[in-house]
């Protein structure tokens, strides 16, 4: 409280001193709210770490450099289509309304403007990590096989247009998916209960990988040529992918806590860490236990992918399942990943990373499972528009199910269909697979001018 020249309080100024201090305050909610979405967005990012180090070491040696060089375009290049076409698509009006009712997300980021822009910059920084995130995704799929060209050309359609599409329907306000309307939202229930992306990223990752496996067919002497007999062909250090496995994991915290997207929803955000922790466990854990019982020897390369599972499962539904629940999400994600990659070998598709069976499958089940177990109070907290509506299994009968059910089919089908026609136009271009002797020479040699490892460096010449 300030002070007159006679030593009384100012009232005069009291009502000013509160003006200034309620600013600061907000001031202050805001650069919180900046510094959360980019501390999660630096955690996101560092997962393309990871995946650059899981789809390494699950290629043999003489394709690493080009799973390497693929992972770090999808950095390079899905930012350039983010900041051009991508993010204005997804989470914005394209530009074209001039409103102070809304943020404008126009192309190029011209135009800047509309109540909430203290977030703008963060807001990107966050969802072109995730956009990063889906691409890579497919880049596993179609590995050790794939055109350099048709790579650059199915990341451009993804990043760009199919995607941005996906998370327009199912996380912006005037999407026929999304919970966060304002008001009943288009399909009733609380909108598509998918908090942080099962559907929205993982799904069309790989869906979008699952149609790339198809299109290019299996790797040469993947499948016996009579019997159809599968045939090994492990990648080349185990050590790499669990090191990449642990840091997709840690980059998981800033996948799903952070997508809370505001410094204040700490409790939110603290449930959906614990809930993540605990179905990574229980998809590691009962994926290797799968495993074994089907009389495998333990091995290291079942429990790296069900943790994995299990993470992508409890992404939509992180923040409204109680810890109860995340474990039995993680259990069921393990039997939905392990059973979808048989099924997959079954029908002589390849996918050397089981990337289409981890996040497309397990993502599929982690859409379901919201309207299966989403609990009442936290569906009210998070989402707030319906107070009857939540997990079916939970008492809420099944109109959110249906919900669930619709978004995994809307979401499945646009994924599977525009994906599938943008590689079945490469590959009738003859564009889409390299030749079978480079194939067979690796795609080091062939495509990036040798080999990733130089084993023979620093050996001594050998006299004559």
């Amino acid at each position: 409280m300030g002070f007159n020249a006679t030593g009384a309080p100012d009232i005069a100024n009291m009502g000013a001193m509160y003006d200034e201090l309620v600013a600061a305050d907000a001031t202050q909610e805001q650069n919180l709210d900046i510094l959360w979405l980019l501390f999660g967005a630096y955690l996101v990012f560092f997962m393309q770490c990871g995946f650059a180090l899981l789809e390494a070491g699950s290629v043999r040696a003489k394709n690493t450099k080009n799973i390497l060089l693929k992972n770090v375009l999808d950095a390079c290049l899905g930012g350039i289509i983010w900041w051009t076409i991508g993010y204005p698509i997804a989470l914005g009006d394209m530009g074209t309304k001039d409103t102070k009712d809304d943020v404008t997300q126009p192309f190029f980021m011209d135009r800047i403007e509309g109540k909430g822009t203290h977030t703008y910059y963060a807001m990107w920084m966050f969802q072109w990590a995730f956009a990063a995130t889906a691409a890579t995704i497919v880049s596993g799929a179609v590995a050790e096989r794939c055109a350099f060209s048709a790579y650059l050309s199915y990341t451009f359609a993804l990043t760009g247009f199919i995607y941005p599409v996906v998370v327009y329907w199912g996380w912006v306000t005037h999407g026929f998916l999304s919970a966060w309307t304002g008001k009943e939202p288009y399909l009733g229930a609380n909108g598509l209960i998918d908090f942080a992306g099962s559907g929205v990223v993982h799904m069309t990752g790989g869906g979008a990988a699952l149609m790339g496996a198809i299109a290019l067919g299996p790797r040469t002497g993947r499948f016996a040529p009579r019997t159809g007999e599968v045939q090994d062909m492990p990648g080349h250090s185990t050590v790499l992918a669990a090191l990449g496995t642990f840091i997709l994991w840690f980059g998981w915290y800033g996948f799903n806590p952070v997508s809370t997207l505001a410094f204040q929803y700490m409790q939110d955000a603290a449930r959906a860490a614990v809930m993540t922790t605990l179905a990574a466990c229980a998809g590691g854990a009962t994926t290797l236990a799968i495993h074994v019982a089907l009389k495998n020897p333990p091995d290291v390369s079942p429990a790296l992918n069900g943790i994995l599972a299990g993470l992508v499962s409890i992404t939509g539904p992180c923040p409204v399942v109680d810890a109860w629940a995340a474990v039995l999400i993680g259990f069921i994600g393990a039997f939905v990943y392990y059973g979808s990659s048989k099924l997959l070998l079954k029908l002589k598709i390849d996918d050397p990373l089981d990337a289409s069976p981890v996040h497309f499958f397990c993502g599929a089940w982690g859409v379901i499972a919201s309207g299966l177990f989403a609990n009442k109070e936290f569906v009210g907290g998070v989402y707030g528009t319906s107070e009857d509506d939540y997990g079916a299994l939970m008492g809420g009968g099944g109109k959110q199910l249906g919900v669930q059910i619709v978004g995994v089919l809307v979401i499945g089908s646009w994924t599977c269909v525009t994906t599938g026609a943008v590689f079945l136009v490469l590959k009738l271009a003859k564009m889409l697979r390299v030749s079978a002797e480079d194939e067979d020479q690796g795609l080091d040699s062939s495509h990036h001018g040798g080999d990733a490892y130089n084993f023979a460096a620093g050996k001594p010449a050998q006299v004559a």
